[in-house]
């Protein structure tokens, strides 16, 4: 077993300039880290195009047996700690994290019920959530505007819990656009407003694009302008504004309540 031990190593150097979305665009990869995402990747069938381990992480078996039996069918790359803490996004990692193709270039589905778009969103905690709180709800697809934060940056990465790789991320280049294309699908474009009068438990949810916005702005004015109906989350206390994760998930979850009692 070959092991890299420097930090000069056109591999180790190639792994590196992924944590920089540029050359993630570039190569149409993004890195998973630690035993539960790599698991989630393969039993998703999704594309590893290789395996990274730090060789002390075999001599501490936190790899178990089972694992490193799947993980031998792909192409393993054996590091030092050093450098396998170099190319590490995280404070203590595991040992072991993969590079894998991102998984972009399906459609958009015109035929779920409701699908979330996300305008200028910057947070990559929130985004993890939203991600992590859609596949929940058994939605299968994500449009994202080009201001969004990165769907395949590290952080967002491991808040979604393996959740990015059964959701199909739509980066869209002009939002306006895409949400005409939705139109034409006979959508209606629901947008989130602090001044809106709308509770989001006075409408209905079939043939919905919910549009929610950045953290600080809220949804962008030309979109607000171009949405069909505004709504807000009616609130008891003296809070004008609920975090942006939070909002997605209570509006997402009103639709799951009326999908599971037969109303849609």
């Amino acid at each position: 077993m070959q092991i890299i031990t420097s930090k000069d190593n056109e591999t180790v150097k190639n792994i590196k300039k992924l944590k920089d979305r540029k050359y993630r665009d570039l190569n149409n990869e993004f890195i998973i880290e630690g035993i539960k995402l790599v698991k989630e990747a393969i039993s998703e069938n999704f594309m590893i195009k290789k395996i990274i381990i730090c060789e002390e992480c075999l001599e501490n078996e936190i790899i178990d047996e089972k694992t490193l039996y799947e993980i031998a069918k792909y192409e393993c790359i054996y590091v030092t700690k050093k450098i396998f803490e170099s190319i590490s996004d995280v404070t203590h990692p595991q040992g072991i994290l993969a590079v894998v193709e991102k998984n972009n270039k399906k459609p958009i589905n015109y035929k779920e019920d409701i699908v979330l778009v996300l305008d200028g969103l910057q947070d990559p905690g929130n985004l993890g959530t939203i991600l992590r709180t859609i596949d929940s709800a058994n939605l299968s697809q994500i449009i994202v505007s080009k201001e969004t934060v990165d769907a395949y940056n590290p952080k967002v990465v491991r808040s979604t819990m393996g959740a990015i790789f059964r959701v199909n991320i739509v980066q869209t280049d002009n939002l306006k656009e895409t949400l005409k294309e939705f139109k034409k699908h006979k959508y209606k474009i629901m947008s989130t407003s602090l001044g809106a009068t709308e509770s989001i438990y006075d409408i209905d949810y079939n043939k919905k694009v919910l549009v929610i916005g950045n953290e600080a702005n809220g949804v962008s004015k030309e979109i607000l302008d171009f949405a069909d109906e505004k709504v807000i989350i009616p609130m008891l206390g003296k809070t004008e504004s609920l975090n942006a994760s939070v909002a997605t998930s209570i509006i997402v979850y009103e639709y799951v309540r009326r999908k599971i009692k037969g109303h849609l």
